[in-house]
């Protein structure tokens, strides 16, 4: 996965809708960095039952999310993710593509705006100082082109997925590593009668006061 890792692609909105639920985030989540896992290693993570968890597992490998790994029976049953690694877009998207996406973006960042507060915060609890100083924000405001915004988030993108291959392979982890999560967008401010340059062939943006 190093450099260009590949991602399964979700086009049908019945499988973005299929995720957008707490409890299989988490299965996908937890499956893909300490999988195979049994239903009932699950419900002890994520402090549901056994039978929940095996309910929602179901639901994910109707749409090839996750299959069993082989071996135990009824919730004893390992499972595992498919692939490593989910992405979908809005290019050539149907109206229901693109709001099952968005759906499911929103979800997510909700999930990590929290856990990166309650990181910091059990960091600060615990008096890991050295953690809590590189769990950083960075924030930035600029004016770009269409060109170059697309081609800062692609930068952007390039550093994020440096060491992707390490949720897979174990061996490639460093002593010392912690699960880290890394999260960035970019995209147009829209701010009260900030419009974009003139000349550039753009329209006032929406929600931006043209007065």
């Amino acid at each position: 996965m190093t450099g260009a890792p590949s991602y399964r692609r979700l086009r049908d909105p019945r499988e973005l809708a299929a995720l957008a639920h707490p409890v299989r985030i988490g299965i996908m989540e937890l499956l893909t960095v300490s999988g195979p896992l049994t239903a009932t290693e699950l419900a002890d993570r994520l402090d549901e039952t056994p039978a929940n968890c095996s309910w929602h597992l179901r639901k994910l490998a109707e749409h090839h999310f996750v299959e069993e790994a082989g071996g135990g029976v009824g919730r004893q049953r390992p499972w595992q993710v498919t692939q490593v690694g989910l992405a979908w877009d809005e290019e050539d998207a149907s109206p229901a593509q693109v709001r099952a996406g968005r759906a499911l973006e929103q979800m997510f960042l909700e999930r990590q705006v929290t856990r990166f507060h309650q990181a910091r915060a059990r960091l600060r609890d615990d008096g890991d100082g050295e953690w809590g100083a590189a769990a950083t924000v960075t924030q930035s405001a600029s004016w770009l082109t269409l060109d170059e915004l697309d081609e800062i988030n692609a930068e952007i993108r390039a550093v994020l997925e440096r060491y992707t291959d390490r949720i897979s392979d174990p061996a490639k982890r460093p002593a010392g590593a912690r699960l880290c999560e890394l999260v960035a967008w970019g995209a147009p401010l829209l701010l009260p009668g900030v419009e974009p340059v003139a000349g550039t062939g753009e329209t006032p943006l929406a929600g931006a006061d043209a007065s």
